[in-house]
């Protein structure tokens, strides 16, 4: 019976973060199916991302060379046709980013099997996949029952399932693609890390960030000491971005960044869907909201129903006297 694979991603010698949730996911459906989850890696020297994988599936599947060092949708794209069209997996799951957006419709195309982008939710129906998947930048979520087929193409979007840990010792095994050189018309040239804004929202283990209960651009510097005063960083949900107050690093959502901080408090956001996408899978989650019926508290581990105002200085007072 077909397995389930998840494309591994990496970057500069990282396997990046959302191959971990998509093999927890990818772990989860074989079960449900009765199958197999496997990992699926293309690089150079790729000893060292086997072995961090090994524990967490039952199959790890190595395209080793040269050629695959760095990303190339080309060389990917003809590498993995030839091993999905061997393999035949019944779901192969690639993160919906950059990457996997430049691989997943052009191979789902060429295969000739159905292919559903942006997934938070992913079901195992008999043969069939129902999926739901966030369309129109988030504004609208959409749930789809796919049509029969041996093989199917999902991205998922991060942050929707949770990097478990596992102790499975998969058996490695490797694949030999034909393809042996780089096309003319399109070469790897180099890689240039985008510029990052003074602050990095995604790597604080305590992130602050603020909403509309804010009020006024005035009232940020306030939020920014409390930051600082615990350790953290100050993020916000859309509107703040759009009124010019904060830069669009700065955004935590679906059309922002993902974070999964240990702590994450949310002052005076509502917890629209497209904000929650961004946060959900945060350790703790903290909300100061004065509507009680605001959506933010469905997600909160804890809530507080007042004005942020009077809640965060006695918040940092609070840590400070227990800081000492």
């Amino acid at each position: 019976m077909a397995d389930i694979f998840a494309l591994v991603e990496h970057r500069q010698g990282v396997i990046r973060d959302i191959t971990y949730e998509l093999l927890s996911c990818a772990r989860n459906l074989a079960k449900i199916k009765g199958v197999k989850a496997g990992a699926l890696v293309l690089g150079y020297n790729t000893d060292k991302f086997v072995e961090s994988l090994k524990p967490l599936v039952h199959r790890v599947v190595a395209i080793d060379n040269e050629l695959f060092n760095n990303f190339n949708v080309d060389t990917y794209q003809a590498a993995l046709f030839e091993f999905l069209k061997k393999e035949q997996p019944f779901i192969t799951l690639i993160g919906h980013t950059a990457f996997g957006m430049d691989l997943g419709p052009s191979l789902a195309t060429q295969l000739a099997i159905p292919f559903t982008t942006d997934c938070i939710d992913i079901k195992i129906e008999d043969n069939r996949v129902r999926v739901v998947r966030q369309m129109f930048d988030g504004k609208l979520n959409g749930e789809v029952l796919l049509e029969e087929s041996p093989s199917y193409i999902l991205t998922v979007r991060s942050g929707t399932f949770s990097a478990e840990p596992a102790q499975l010792g998969a058996e490695v095994e490797k694949f030999e693609p034909s393809i042996s050189q780089e096309p003319e018309e399109r070469k790897f040239i180099e890689y240039i890390e985008a510029v990052v804004g003074e602050v990095d929202i995604t790597k604080s283990d305590v992130v602050v960030a603020i909403g509309r209960g804010i009020k006024e651009q005035s009232n940020i510097p306030l939020i920014e000491d409390f930051a600082r005063s615990i350790g953290g960083v100050v993020a916000c949900s859309r509107p703040i971005v759009d009124a010019g107050w904060l830069p669009k690093d700065r955004q935590v959502g679906s059309s922002g960044k993902t974070v999964k901080p240990k702590l994450y408090i949310a002052l005076g956001i509502s917890g629209a869907f497209q904000h929650i996408a961004g946060m959900k899978n945060s350790d703790c989650i903290i909300a100061v909201n004065k509507d009680p019926n605001a959506p933010i508290f469905n997600e909160a581990h804890y809530g507080i129903v007042d004005d942020l105002f009077k809640v965060v200085p006695a918040l940092k007072n609070k840590i400070l006297e227990i800081k000492g």
